[in-house]
Order: C-alpha cells, then structure tokens, then sequence
C-alpha cells in the first residue's frame, strides 16, 4: 500500500537508474542520481533537527530543484517553493507567514536569498547534496511519517493581496497521482514538455507521473514560450510527446500558424485546463495533430490541483463548450445552490469537491480556511471536509460536468444576471480575434472587453452585436498587441483591471 510519494522515486531508481528523468535539454538527473540527491539532501535537513516544518525552496526550475523537493520530504518536512521571478513583496509575505528556519537555494539565487527578510540559515543545494548520507535518520523519519502528513505548501493569490498557502498531504498527492495515471495515457515511454513554474501546483502532472512510470520531464526554457516557432522547434529536438499546459500557451502556438509551418512530429497527448479553450483553436490543434488524443482538466489547487477529466475526442461546432466531464476516481462532485441545496442536473450549482482530494487547508489562515473549507452541506450527520470551488457549473444530458465560470465572474448589469465567459466564447467565434478577456468595470456600471487579432473594435462590435443582447454588450472593446499572462501562463485580469481607467 502506498502512503508516502518518496515510495514512487525508490521503486523507479531501482528499476531504472540511469534513465533521464529530469533535464532542462543542458542540465539533468537520472532516477538514480535524483534518488541519491535527495536522500543526502534529506540527511542535510535531518542533521539541523528540522521535523514537520516548512523549508523554503528558492531555486531556479532544475532537476535540481526536484531533488530539494524530495530531499525535503525525506526529512519529514515539507516543501514551499519560491521563484526569483516571484515580486519581493509577495515573498516577503510567504515568509511572515511561514516563520521557517530554513531556505534553500542555488548559486544563480543565493544573492536575492540575502536580500530577502530573512533570519534563519540559507543553505545552497548542492553543499546539501554533498553532504552523506544518514540511512538511520532516514529510516527513523520514514517510520513517523503518516499519510496526513504536509509534503508541501503551494501559494495562491488572495482576493485581499495576502496569498494563501494551500497544505497538500502523502494521501491527497498519492491518490490524484493515481487518478490522473488512470485517466490519462502516461508511461515509461512518456516524455512531458513542462511549461508551469514549479511554484505551481500544475507542475504535478509531470512530476509525479514521471516518477511512478520511470517517465522523462523537460523544464522548457520560460523565454521559448515568446517565440511559438523556437517552442515548436524544442518540442521536436527533445522527442516531446506529452504536454499538460494552459490554455494561453497552446493558443499561442495555433494562433500563429506554427502548427502548418513546423509541424510537431511526436506530440500525442494534449491536456490542457484552467481556462476554457477556444473552440476554433482547439479545432485547428486538432486538425492539425488527428491522431493525439486532448484531455480537459479541470481543478483548483485546494483540491490538490486537477479533479475532473474530459477526452476532447471530436470536432466542436463554434457556439460550444468543450465538457469539463466527471471526477477522478475517488473525487465527489456536488452541485450546491444557492439554497443550501443540490440542484437538478441541467441547473446551475457551486462547484464543490468531497474526498482525499481535498487538501488540508491554508496555512496559518484558519478564517480563509473556514471559508472555503466547509461542512457538506447535504448532511450534518458527522464531520465531512469538502472544498467550495467558487467556479459555477452544470451537468449536461450526458451527465457530464459544463465549466460555466467563477461566481466573481457573474454580475449584475442593467437588471440582469451575466456571465461574462459568455460574452468572450462570443467574441472568440469572429475569425479575427485570438483570445478576448472581458472584465465588469464596478465604477462606472459598464461591461470592457479586451483581445487580441487582427479585427477592429468596431468590427468585433458588430459581431457582438449579431450574438448578443444588448444588456450584454460591452461599452469598451479595446485592441491589444499581446494579451497579458500571469507567470503560470493564465489571463493576468488584474492587469487588465488595471489598464480600465487608462
């Protein structure tokens, strides 16, 4: 029975050691070099008395950095990655809450470590990994461990600007590995093309398949994502057959014709999720690739990341909505109401999760946790954790879940309820738009819309107007040059927020 994730790395560095199993295409580990890494490492942390606290991972994306990940979960610790990328502020915040004792990072980010508020020891990776191992120590550490124990805290934005750290234990990471194995064609043979930063729950989908399969990962270099043609290019050097990615990263790849001019010659599996996908877009990928398969995933990270599966096997009529589809094995899905109750199939309801799924909460935040973390509502009999979602969806005819949108994306204008997915899945059917985001300007009671492509304002206006009501329209259809994306590759709408009332 498996109850420790450090399981999967053991089994597959004895079956097979010298495989490649983390590379950035210069830099890399084989399963037997990133098992003997991490247990040093986890001696290192061991031998500093460090027990079920948090250790700060300030690291550049690497093999590297895996190894610090699992290096500190042989300490029975659990890791916080952090990114130089990250703004200091927001690492100033994730270190007031944490309080750790210990970061670890690399030379290239030794030098912002120090300049970081921070009074405990900052240790560079590879003096850890040199260290010897303590087999004793490892051992006696193994034997306490608990499959409800913390392996690491992943950090999301707060609506307030205080990011919230989501606590993910051994079972809820073991059982979502197993679920998304399940649901998804990975193998040995698999090789991943990385593109989330792994201060990210997304990064899960490769990591942890990679090391229950005996798989091969690449931490795709962040500057080949602004040139679609060197992405493509990368793609085919490294024999990647296998990308989990946002959907603004494939969007901008089919937007700009690579997928015609320089063909991916390996790639078979697509999955994608955290944004809907444009129907024309994912049309073109499929037209273009007709024998890989495409997933949809749909999940939040206090849910241990993904949590339902669609395989995206036929070609979309423009107007539709691809399925978000239905759980992970040993995932509940619960449609709640406004009422308290559960709503018909065909209605519109919460979305909440029940199960291992469900993480252990934020930390050191009990008053956001009691918000989203709450009792089923379907029941007070006994004690039962389920996550709300804040997203809004329905079940189809085929009792399959529809990704309508998050309730602080629904608003009320002119006397009506609107959701304002509807209105971009309008303004993503003219031939001439790559992607649109529409946001609700509060202060002046008026819907904007933003977008990028070839088409005027006034002619998308003229689209709108053909699709939609006029209590829909928007007031403000403003032309980009390029879109605004957050560091893991989403629509950055507080960017977009911003540029309202320029």
């Amino acid at each position: 029975m498996l109850t420790n994730i450090l399981q999967y790395l053991e089994g597959t560095a004895a079956r097979l050691p010298d495989k490649l199993a983390f590379s950035d295409g210069e830099q890399g580990l084989t399963f037997g070099e990133l098992s003997r890494l991490s247990r040093a490492i986890g001696s290192a942390v061991c031998a500093r008395g460090m027990r079920r606290e948090p250790v700060v991972i300030l690291m550049e994306k690497s093999a590297m950095e895996i190894a610090a990940f699992f290096g500190t979960v042989y300490a029975g610790c659990f890791y916080v990655p952090m990114d130089a990328e990250m703004p200091m502020l927001r690492m100033q915040k994730i270190l007031e809450t944490l309080q750790p004792r210990l970061l670890i990072c690399s030379a290239k980010t030794e030098r912002l470590a120090r300049e970081l508020p921070f009074e405990g020891e900052i240790a560079d990776c590879a003096s850890l990994a040199a260290c010897a191992e303590n087999g004793a120590a490892l051992a006696a550490v193994r034997a306490a461990q608990i499959d409800v124990d913390p392996i690491y805290v992943v950090f999301t934005s707060g609506s307030t600007g205080m990011p919230k750290g989501v606590a993910a234990c051994h079972r809820s990471v073991i059982d979502y590995t197993e679920s998304l194995c399940e649901a998804l064609p990975f193998g040995e043979d698999t090789v991943f093309g990385n593109q989330t930063p792994l201060y990210f729950d997304a990064p899960l989908k490769e990591i942890m398949p990679t090391v229950k399969y005996g798989a091969t990962t690449y931490f795709i270099p962040k500057k080949q994502f602004m040139f679609p043609f060197k992405l493509a290019e990368y793609l085919n050097e490294y024999r990647i057959n296998t990308v989990c990615w946002v959907v603004s990263a494939l969007t901008m790849i089919s937007s700009f014709d690579v997928l015609e001019k320089c063909p991916l010659r390996y790639l078979h599996t697509v999955a994608f999720g955290s944004e809907v996908f444009p129907i024309r877009q994912f049309n073109l990928w499929r037209a273009a690739l007709p024998e890989a398969r495409f997933f949809n995933l749909y999940g939040p990270t206090e849910a241990t990341g993904m949590s339902c599966y669609y395989e995206a096997n036929r070609t979309f009529e423009e107007g539709e909505s691809i399925p978000v589809g239905r759980p992970f094995r040993n995932t509940g899905l619960l449609l709640i109401g406004e009422d308290g109750r559960e709503v018909a199939p065909g209605e519109r309801g919460e979305i909440y999760l029940r199960g291992t799924c469900v993480t252990l909460g934020y930390f050191a935040n009990p008053e956001k946790t009691s918000e989203a973390f709450v009792q089923n509502p379907l029941h007070h009999a006994y004690p039962e954790t389920v996550y709300r979602t804040g997203d809004l969806g329905y079940l189809n005819e085929a009792g399959e879940l529809m990704f309508v949108g998050r309730r602080d994306h629904q608003i009320k204008h002119m006397g009506h309820r609107i959701e304002l997915g509807e209105i971009e899945a309008a303004a993503a059917t003219d031939p001439g738009v790559r992607r649109a985001c529409c946001l609700y300007d509060e202060a002046g009671r008026k819907i904007a819309i933003f977008y990028t492509g070839d088409q005027t304002p006034g002619g998308l206006g003229a689209t709108l107007k053909k699709l939609l009501p006029r209590y829909m329209l928007p007031a403000t259809v403003r032309q980009l040059e390029t879109m605004p994306l957050t560091a893991n590759g989403k629509l950055d709408r507080q960017t977009l927020r911003a540029m309202l009332n320029e």
